[in-house]
């Protein structure tokens, strides 16, 4: 075998993997259409590309007022959703019922165009909603929340339980995904609930 047949094998490769990518991402799309449609009358969906996390759905429902609600999800997420075979169209819906609870429509938010900017979201918004979303949880235990620093993962946000002194006590998430999360018009703080609701079951406290 010459080097040019397995150049050839590894082109082919390749575009095999393009091709089936692109029709995952045209698949999901649809799919999310049609999970909403079967609880909001008018839905919109484009693709974004993310430099960390690949493709995202934005999608736009609009409520009887033609005011518009945007929400993102992540490739990965809706692909475990939809074969999960728990209701998907269910979940989806969910995050667009809790958005109409601002009238007048909300759009995504508007990318910070600075690093200053940035950093004013994560000090100012983020940080601050995730540890009040955590104390507020499981009020009145002793929780910790707040920022760390991670070798692999950089600036993270840990939160878990002081109290458990075996094992695992906390969860950490990266400070960009949480972020990314909030841009979507997600709440960050459900990952870290999440996380903190599993610490509990492993260690039996609920």
């Amino acid at each position: 075998m010459n080097n040019e047949t397995t150049n050839e094998e590894i082109e082919n490769n390749q575009a095999t993997n393009e091709e089936n990518f692109a029709e995952l991402v045209k698949a999901v799309h649809h799919n999310g259409l049609v999970a909403l449609r079967q609880h909001f009358d008018n839905v919109e969906a484009r693709v974004m590309n993310q430099e960390i996390y690949g493709p995202v759905f934005v999608f736009q429902v609009k409520d009887d007022s033609d005011n518009g609600y945007a929400c993102g999800f992540f490739l990965r997420e809706l692909v475990a959703k939809f074969q999960s075979g728990n209701d998907p169209a269910q979940w989806m819906a969910s995050f667009f019922i809790e958005l109409m609870k601002t009238e007048g429509g909300r759009g995504l938010p508007k990318p910070p165009e600075s690093e200053e900017e940035a950093k004013a979201i994560i000090d100012k918004v983020l940080v601050p909603q995730c540890i009040a979303a955590v104390q507020e949880e499981f009020a009145p235990e002793q929780v910790h929340a707040g920022l760390d620093w991670n070798e692999e993962h950089g600036a993270v946000f840990e939160a878990g339980f002081p109290e458990i002194r075996d094992g695992n006590n906390v969860c950490a998430y990266p400070l960009h995904l949480l972020y990314t999360q909030l841009l979507l018009n997600r709440d960050p703080a459900d990952l870290l609930l999440q996380g903190m609701y599993k610490i509990r079951e492993e260690h039996g406290m609920d």
